[in-house]
């Protein structure tokens, strides 16, 4: 997933971003290269999105 691939707006829970980020951290034996760690950062800010958006939605 290239950062040009996150559609701002996109909406997908936080479970499917936590899997992606799982997979990116698999993928790569643990040893980000600087354009998968700015991939991770920005699967981190996608899913954090995601849990302030489970709880409000939950309040």
């Amino acid at each position: 997933m290239s950062p040009d691939s996150v559609t701002p707006g996109s909406v997908r829970s936080a479970v499917e971003v936590n899997e992606e980020i799982r997979a990116l951290w698999r993928r790569t034996g643990g040893t980000l290269s600087a354009e998968e760690r700015a991939e991770y950062e920005l699967l981190v800010v996608e899913w954090a999105a995601a849990i302030r958006s489970g709880v409000v939605k939950a309040a």
